[in-house]
């Protein structure tokens, strides 16, 4: 049976070169980091090498990287952490209405303990306005939250823009980059980012490993607390093998960005346009050139995204119907419903998240299956029958 996987925003699958440099940590390299003798300054050097490709992707210093288990314990950590550090500043925090659930979540439970959160709205691409960010700053904000690029409908966040407004006011700056990091090319240091989140499964690297990038001199209280691990602001034994794996993700993906952003880029725009041209009244989501490139957002009216997913899913296609993280909930989606979209528009959203393993072939095989599902769905449909 014919197997397409198009759901690389909810993870990609490891690069073989990743595996390749992982496999001898399984047998030899399982020294403890933090002991002296010769297996622990092994794996010791394992990590640090890790350490200086992953803050390599992002233009960072190695010492600014602090490994975790997932971009979620990031942004937790991000938080919480960068909140408690700096309580005395105040207790205002600035995001936007189209988080993931890893921000959103943390943030409800601020709120509950006697934070303030202002929840900024997007436009019809899913776009924060700077504008809104400045005038939301006040004397007791503390954090702005706002994620690089979103992973379901893809907009790149003006990113830039935001940062010289949070310097200019001193307010800290955290970005969910986990839809973002190894995808597109991002520069810390230009952009006036104080901490970012990210995870090795967005980039061709092993899954359960992430992290965040702390600048120099920011100060951060431990979400994890215990040893002396990843400066002590870490606690437990690191992963080893996954560190391993995700530095190795890192470095390929900074020698293979342009290739990598062209290759889905080409095959999402080819997509696209096979799908708009034999399937009517498909909406596309997100903004149409500032998005992330293998990113494709769709709602299709009339259908349920799900049954789209559960059809293709039979013939040999994996697509998701939002983030990874929503995909069991019967509700639209957040992000989608943050955009303006009519709620009955987003119940029939879909996203194909394209990745270096797809290819012509992948992309024909979708405009040969999709169309005649979603005219059978459609059939079934009531609204279709009165539209007709």
């Amino acid at each position: 049976m014919t197997k397409i996987y198009m759901d690389n925003a909810s993870g990609t699958p490891m690069h073989p070169k990743v595996t390749e440099a992982m496999l001898p940590f399984f047998t030899e390299g399982f020294g403890n980091p933090s002991n002296l003798h010769q297996f622990g300054r092994s794996a010791s050097d394992a990590i640090q090498s890790a350490r200086g490709q992953v803050a390599h992707l992002i233009h960072a210093k190695p010492a600014e990287i602090i490994f975790t288990s997932s971009g979620t314990e990031s942004n937790n950590f991000a938080l919480k952490g960068l909140l408690a550090a700096h309580k005395k500043k105040g207790n205002h925090i600035i995001t936007s209405q189209i988080e993931h659930f890893s921000v959103l979540n943390p943030l409800k439970s601020l709120e509950k303990s006697g934070h303030e959160i202002t929840y900024l709205p997007v436009d019809k691409y899913g776009m924060v306005n700077p504008d809104d960010v400045k005038k939301a700053i006040k004397t007791t904000t503390a954090l702005v939250s706002i994620m690089y690029a979103n992973g379901e409908i893809g907009t790149i966040e003006p990113m830039k823009e935001i940062g010289v407004i949070t310097k200019e006011k001193g307010v800290l700056f955290h970005t969910d980059a986990v839809a973002a990091t190894g995808n597109i090319p991002i520069d810390v240091s230009g952009v006036h980012i104080d901490a970012l989140s990210m995870s090795a499964n967005q980039f061709s690297g092993p899954p359960g490993v992430g992290a965040l990038y702390l600048r120099e001199g920011v100060r951060i209280l431990p979400f994890m607390e215990g040893g002396v691990q990843e400066g002590g602001r870490r606690a437990g034994t690191e992963n080893i093998i996954g560190i391993v794996g995700m530095g190795k993700a890192a470095e390929l993906a900074l020698a293979e960005m342009t290739q990598r952003m062209d290759k889905v880029q080409n095959l999402k725009n080819q997509l696209r346009d096979g799908i708009e041209k034999n399937i009517p009244h498909v909406y596309i989501n997100g903004h149409p050139t500032n998005r992330l490139p293998g990113n494709l957002s769709l709602c299709i009216e009339y259908i349920e995204g799900e049954s789209v997913l559960l059809f293709l899913d039979m013939q040999g296609i994996a697509i998701s119907s939002g983030s990874a993280c929503t995909s069991r909930s019967l509700k639209a989606s957040h992000v989608i419903m943050a955009t303006g979209v009519d709620a009955a528009l987003a119940q029939g959203t879909v996203l194909f998240s394209l990745g270096i393993d797809n290819s012509e072939d992948d992309v024909k095989y979708v405009l040969e299956k999709l169309p005649p599902i979603v005219e059978r769905l459609r059939q079934m449909s009531p609204l279709y029958s009165q539209k007709k």
